[in-house]
């Protein structure tokens, strides 16, 4: 039963014959996440707080930049610098402190997708990059969830609902991702910044009615906004049998990788600049990657160690607000590490002391 307190909070969805107690109930049971924490993910986390959504799962990597602030609306001028999910999060239990919010500060990639997909009932793509809509589609196909996508570009954004009761999947429309020529570059398209409210506010509302089992879904349409002439349109495609059944075990690996939009490779240090660097009033922070008994037999001092396969639970312990220097034997796992730490998890402030113990202790 609904407390009291959600009656009230709730009761213009009460209100509604199609929704009252029994969808709200749904509601709060539900269990969504949002992949992406920016221009789409802002009104779609918002608006699914406010109805009610149970549990919100926030997915998101990176940390605000000034640059987000003209079209990403939960952020302001004083979470510069700070995490987007963790900041989502806090603003959506302001919203409402009824939902709780599941934090997954990390990069989506195949080492990460199934686990985050599987414990949610529904997965709503608000990514800028291809890689990672078809990973979370050909996921979702695996595991048999419902998936809401948006995009947008420049004045123009779309909508879909994919692999919902068996209709058509995202590559049943697009079969293949597009070649690093024809895809927008992620940095040097601008966009309306109105624009991600807009389709946003339509990814929340296709969420709902999936959860709620209301009206009639954009399953097997897209539909297609032109902000510039406020003109709608809705694209019919069909289940294609092969490509719908594409799953991450049968898919080409190649698709989930981004050549214009990857992690930077990482800097490098000697082991000369980094003596240097310790002795100066802000020194960098220091991980060591290799395995506690070689730890055990040497290391620099006041480093962390982390081992390579255990960088996924240990992540936490890594700072991003200050230079970290990574380390192994002889840089090979500490490059390993970083690409690791970049790819899944957007670190932008690591580098590989090169050559590792074996060059510091030649320096």
């Amino acid at each position: 039963m609904l407390t009291p307190a959600e009656r009230h909070r709730y009761r213009r969805h009460l209100q509604l014959s199609e929704i009252g107690e029994a969808g709200q109930l749904k509601l709060r049971a539900a269990r969504v996440l949002v992949v992406g924490a920016g221009g789409l993910g802002c009104p779609v986390l918002q608006y699914l707080a406010a109805a009610g959504v149970g549990t919100l799962g926030i997915a998101d990597a990176d940390q605000v930049e000034l640059s987000n602030l003209q079209r990403q609306i939960l952020y302001g001028p004083a979470d510069l610098g700070q995490p987007k999910a963790a900041t989502a999060a806090r603003e959506v239990q302001r919203l409402n402190p009824l939902v709780h919010c599941q934090l997954h500060a990390v990069r989506v990639s195949l080492n990460n997708v199934r686990e985050l997909v599987a414990d949610y009932d529904l997965v709503v793509d608000a990514t800028d990059n291809f890689p990672t809509r078809y990973l979370l589609n050909d996921t979702c196909v695996l595991l048999g969830k419902p998936l809401v996508s948006g995009a947008i570009y420049k004045f123009e954004g779309q909508v879909s609902v994919f692999n919902y009761r068996g209709g058509p999947s995202y590559r049943c429309l697009f079969p293949e991702p597009p070649g690093a020529a024809e895809a927008p570059n992620c940095d040097a398209t601008g966009v309306l910044g109105v624009l991600p409210g807009l389709i946003g506010t339509v990814q929340a509302s296709e969420a709902l009615k999936v959860l709620l089992d209301l009206g009639e879904v954009l399953s097997g349409r897209l539909w297609v906004l032109d902000a510039l002439t406020m003109q709608t349109r809705a694209l019919r495609f069909a289940r294609h049998p092969a490509r719908s059944l594409i799953t991450p075990d049968t898919a080409n690996p190649a698709d989930y990788h981004d050549p214009g939009c990857a992690a930077p490779p990482a800097d490098g240090i000697t082991a000369a600049e980094l003596r240097a660097r310790l002795q100066s009033p802000t020194p960098p922070f220091l991980l060591d990657v290799r395995e506690p008994h070689e730890f055990e037999a040497q290391h620099l001092p006041g480093a962390r160690l982390l081992p390579l396969g255990q960088l996924a639970a240990g992540v936490a312990a890594v700072p991003r607000e200050q230079p970290v220097v990574v380390y192994c034997r002889s840089g090979a796992r500490s490059r390993r590490a970083i690409q690791q730490l970049q790819a899944d998890f957007g670190f932008r402030n690591l580098q590989n002391l090169e050559g590792g113990l074996l060059a510091w202790a030649e320096s």
